[in-house]
């Protein structure tokens, strides 16, 4: 679950991530009274969960009452790369003197999170990499260990900071991988790290992403969850407690189990196609999670079919099948379907969809073939 930038340096705030004064608005009249609070010079910041704020024009630095008014008139609304701003965050003016780069990401491979810092900050971070690989300290971090004063000192030495704020910056970093494992974020981003002119280091931006699976630990995490911001489908999806990716194709895709559902895309895009989604109704469904996820699916428009592949293993095929009548009585597609049933109970399964015969219903024997199958009727 991504955070706004708010968002973040509010939690950030709880682990001790010294952050400039702030208020969230929704509304011109919010943002002057946030203003009110927080004094002048005042920074009005759009909330969008997506970079390059500031070049599209959502961050503004006010002056005065007359210039919060409109800078939040103007960004209240805003389109910046396709998502639309419904709030914005009004912040104390910082004396930035330098800017830095500082982020905590899980490296899957390592089995570690991965700390890295620059000394370039304020830019886009990809372009540093690019320009300069050698402007980035990298530093796994031993979770058994944890974030030790030593690592702030190497990260420092190597990234090139400057000598005066080492042990204020370190402070920070340790505070930093606090808030990262106890939050149990996968990311964990600041762009930039500021130095003041009073030498003080503070986050001035927050990019948070939280692991979904952990937020049943953290209710006050997921309350900050922002459904008007979500995909539709995926909305529906978590709602009914399905795996659901929305995907940039036309055949919809369901499977029982992560890696047949991965398997499956690779195979009808192997056989021309472009999955719409990927769904994992997962082990031991049953008829009305079936039924949720042929919802889920035809509710993408761009859907043209729709392919099960179902392995049954502690999923039984006749409940499958019996899912797939069910929803065809309640939803009534109008999209065909491919249909392959393998494993426990697939001749039953079978057996139940021959009976129904169910309109534009394709069954087909093998995975290959189904995906065959599904990339034809799509095409039709």
């Amino acid at each position: 679950m991504d955070l706004l930038e708010y968002q973040g340096k509010q939690l950030f705030a709880r682990h001790g991530v010294p952050v400039p004064e702030g208020r969230p608005a929704r509304n011109v009249d919010e943002a002057l009274a946030a203003t009110d609070e927080v004094g002048y010079p005042c920074v009005v910041k759009a909330q969008v969960k997506v970079g390059g704020r500031g070049k599209a024009g959502g961050i503004k630095v006010a002056q005065s009452r007359e210039e919060v008014r409109e800078h939040a008139e103007a960004i209240l609304g805003m389109d910046i790369h396709g998502f639309t701003v419904h709030e914005v965050w009004v912040e104390a003016a910082s004396d930035i003197a330098e800017e830095y780069y500082a982020s905590i990401v899980f490296d899957r491979s390592a089995k570690a999170p991965l700390f890295m810092l620059s000394t370039q900050g304020g830019m886009d971070i990809e372009e540093v990499a690019r320009r300069d690989p050698g402007a980035i300290a990298r530093l796994h971090v031993d979770p058994l260990l944890g974030f030790q004063d030593f690592h702030g000192r190497r990260l420092a030495f190597e990234a090139g900071v400057a000598a005066d704020v080492v042990r204020p910056l370190g402070a920070l970093l340790a505070r930093l991988y606090d808030a990262f494992v106890g939050e149990e974020a996968m990311l964990v981003e600041v762009n930039p790290l500021i130095v003041t002119q009073d030498r003080e280091v503070a986050a001035l931006d927050a990019k948070v992403t939280l692991d979904d699976n952990s937020l049943y630990r953290h209710p006050e995490n997921a309350d900050l969850r922002d459904v008007s911001s979500e995909d539709e489908q995926e909305r529906m999806a978590h709602e009914r407690g399905l795996t659901y990716v929305k995907l940039d194709g036309d055949i919809g895709i369901l499977g029982n189990g992560a890696g047949l559902v991965m398997s499956t895309l690779d195979v009808v895009a192997q056989a021309g196609g472009s999955p719409a989604n990927f769904l994992d109704a997962g082990g031991g469904s049953k008829a009305e999670a079936i039924v949720a996820a042929v919802e889920v699916i035809l509710a993408d428009p761009k859907v043209k079919a729709v392919l099960f592949n179902i392995f049954g293993g502690i999923t039984r095929c006749d409940e499958v099948a019996r899912g797939l009548i069910a929803a065809f009585a309640q939803v009534k597609p109008t999209v065909p379907f491919v249909v392959r049933l393998d494993g426990t109970n697939d001749e039953e399964g079978r057996r139940l969809l021959a009976e129904a015969d169910l309109p534009n219903v394709h069954p087909e024997a093998t995975m290959l073939g189904a995906a065959q199958k599904v990339v034809e009727v799509a095409s039709a």
